[in-house]
């Protein structure tokens, strides 16, 4: 007959435990399969898998993470919470700086007025920041930035091993400073579109100045809005880089 202790089945338990509340935290704030269209049990479920998956490559538990009864495990858990939400807030940052490109852009073409509710983040948003959302979306599952997350989950347990203080992390990598990304990006992606549209304002001023009849605002709409859409068609197929780029260099702070 097969018998076991208490104590035993703790020490089990306690090598799939924090990895699973580190990829459990990294779901509940990760775009895409952390949004309320996932449900709560595939995430749960992605969780454990990840967690047992990982086990092979986790570094050795200190002596107070396996002992789970134990008062001394709440600064763990709230270690691991900090990581994983702090890991899936900067893959949402990187979504927000593309958003943000699609914000300005559509300010430049004069489609900001075009705003509609949002059911899955619970805002407003406009047409070309949706878009180019839904692009980035797509583009993080075809290019396989889902695996590129969760190998820097697990890599994380390497750079930062589950230890005694949770605060640490914060205090190394300072993610109160990530906020610069979202307008370094946006405006690196918005640029091109930004520049062609400005000429165009240019020569629309010069029409206006050099044929004060021509009704400048009848024309000037209609003219800039075809010229963003086509600079939207002709800058669609270069967004992949700049979106790879930042993801990897917000991931590698956790390797």
């Amino acid at each position: 007959m097969l018998t076991f202790t208490e104590a035993q089945l703790l020490q089990w338990l306690a090598p799939l435990v924090w990895p699973f509340l580190r990829a459990l935290a990294l779901f509940t704030a990760l775009p895409v399969l952390g949004t309320r269209t996932v449900p709560t049990r595939v995430r749960i479920a992605l969780a454990g898998f990840i967690a047992f998956a990982a086990q092979p490559s986790l570094p050795a538990l200190p002596p107070e993470a396996l002992v789970l009864d134990s008062p001394l495990v709440l600064p763990l858990v709230a270690q691991q919470l900090v990581i994983g939400l702090c890991l899936g807030f900067a893959v949402r940052l990187v979504f927000a700086a593309v958003e943000f490109a699609g914000e300005i852009i559509g300010l430049q073409m004069g489609l900001n007025f075009a705003g509609f509710f949002d059911p899955i983040s619970a805002t407003t948003a406009t047409a070309t920041s949706r878009f180019f959302g839904t692009m980035v979306a797509w583009l993080f599952i075809v290019g396989g930035g889902h695996l590129v997350v969760i190998a820097a989950l697990v890599q994380s347990f390497q750079a930062f091993p589950v230890g005694p203080e949770p605060f640490a992390f914060l205090r190394q990598v300072q993610p109160q400073r990530w906020g610069a990304e979202i307008f370094g990006t946006g405006l690196w992606i918005a640029l091109p579109l930004l520049s062609m549209l400005l000429f165009v304002n240019l020569v629309l001023g010069a029409i206006s100045r050099v044929a004060p009849q021509i009704n400048i605002f009848a024309i000037g709409f209609p003219v800039t809005l075809g010229v963003g859409l086509v600079g939207l068609l002709l800058t669609l197929p270069a967004l992949d880089v700049p979106f790879q780029m930042t993801l990897e260099r917000m991931l590698g702070q956790f390797r």
